[in-house]
């Protein structure tokens, strides 16, 4: 602003406002600055005197009404031949004291840290959760327990049971963790906070297994994302009922189901390979063959590749639940897609 009444000596004002991109407006209002405001409160003529405030206060605080609302006041002191001031000016005297609050005790709910799990190998994190699946008539459900890799997004163990229960939580997992040979410190189990997950029984199986166990924080769907994902793949398939005659017609459509996604579904989190493939170490090997075929393409008709040379997608290096935010100045992580 000071270049521009500088610059106005010499050159037309509007010439100058127009160079630097000013509204002519703002340069004569910053000629031109206002008088400061008075911001001091007027004093109403009808407002109350500081010794009638006083007294109000006084009244209000006394051990005869300190437990009544100033509407109670207001009328007790009515019926009593006395009147002082308004039901509002009672709670404005209040409040410039700083004697207004919320009688109840109400809940603080503690902070809860987001949680952060990085997975660069198989059987590293595992997500859980449990979904309802529509029995024969309506109001039945069955329960389906579901264990994810979310490195890999093999489903470790799966059950479908007629009720959610603790106890089958707690079995799934031992069996799940007998079944990849978890060994104490290498996993985490990733759960959100349903009464089965923030148990008893699976809190004291994970620490003889010695596994650490997560928790979503509450009302955050995104805190447990895999197990969302796969609930959703497996409810869009075309195959998928309305509803499940029996517990054992559920079974067995779990059986061809978690067999399809585990060994035959191209997952495009992975580099579009099985989960199978990722889980086992096959996937880097098909990678390879997958090279060769394009590369193999490109020779055979260079003219359809403009851009550059074709390459299979990459597969996962690292996977995130909730990846922590950058600090400025911090380098950039790694890219959760690694070449092979």
């Amino acid at each position: 602003m000071s270049a521009a009444v500088a610059s106005s000596v010499d050159l037309d004002r509007r010439t100058t406002c127009k160079a630097l991109g000013l509204s002519p407006a703002t340069f004569y209002r910053y000629q031109r600055p206002r008088p400061a405001r008075n911001l001091a409160r007027r004093s109403v003529p009808r407002a109350l005197s500081l010794a009638e405030r006083q007294t109000v206060l006084d009244l209000v605080t006394s051990p005869r009404f300190c437990d009544d609302a100033p509407r109670q006041i207001w009328a007790i002191l009515l019926d009593e031949g006395h009147y002082l001031c308004s039901i509002s000016t009672f709670y404005r005297i209040l409040h410039a004291q700083l004697a207004v609050r919320e009688r109840r005790d109400q809940l603080r709910h503690p902070v809860y840290t987001k949680p952060e799990l990085l997975a660069t190998g198989p059987n590293q994190v595992w997500s859980w959760d449990i979904t309802k699946l529509k029995g024969p008539v309506k109001g039945t459900h069955f329960h389906l327990y579901v264990i994810l890799d979310i490195f890999s997004r093999y489903v470790a163990g799966w059950m479908l049971a007629p009720r959610e229960s603790a106890q089958l939580a707690a079995k799934l997992i031992k069996e799940s963790c007998a079944k990849q040979l978890i060994k104490p410190d290498q996993l985490t189990i990733h759960a959100d906070r349903g009464s089965s997950m923030r148990s008893r029984g699976v809190a004291e199986l994970l620490a003889d297994l010695g596994v650490t166990k997560s928790h979503s924080r509450p009302y955050v769907s995104d805190d447990n994302p895999f197990s969302e994902s796969q609930f959703r793949t497996m409810k869009y398939r075309p195959e998928f009922p309305e509803r499940f005659g029996s517990i054992q017609d559920g079974r067995v459509f779990g059986v061809s189901f978690f067999h399809w996604y585990n060994q035959l579904h191209h997952h495009s989190g992975i580099g579009l390979h099985t989960p199978y493939e990722v889980h086992y170490g096959l996937a880097p090997a098909l990678r390879v063959t997958r090279q060769v075929i394009l590369l193999a393409a490109y020779a055979a008709h260079p003219e359809r590749f403009v851009n550059k040379l074709p390459t299979p997608p990459n597969l996962p290096g690292q996977v995130w639940i909730n990846p922590p935010k950058l600090i400025s100045g911090d380098s950039p992580e790694p890219s959760s897609m690694l070449p092979i």
